[in-house]
């Protein structure tokens, strides 16, 4: 992951990780909804350590029925 970006990549994870306990879901729940992405890729993400593509985010931000805007927000 290029170190330029890392604050995104936490801003991100921490917002889905927000997201998803407001849902009341695990990771594996969530991974489960979003299809075929395993509970690790999610927890790299919500801990800014995945350099993720951004189909894989907007399969997440489907799973979860929110605006993919709202992981952008500080």
């Amino acid at each position: 992951m290029d170190e330029k970006f890392v604050t995104i990549y936490k801003t991100i994870g921490e917002n889905l990780r927000d997201k998803r306990k407001e849902k009341d879901l695990s990771q594996q729940q969530l991974a489960d909804l979003a299809g075929k992405i395993d509970r690790s890729k999610i927890s790299d993400i919500e801990n800014g350590k995945e350099d993720f593509l951004f189909s894989t985010l907007l399969k997440i931000c489907t799973a979860l029925d929110i605006n993919i805007e709202e992981l952008f927000k500080r």
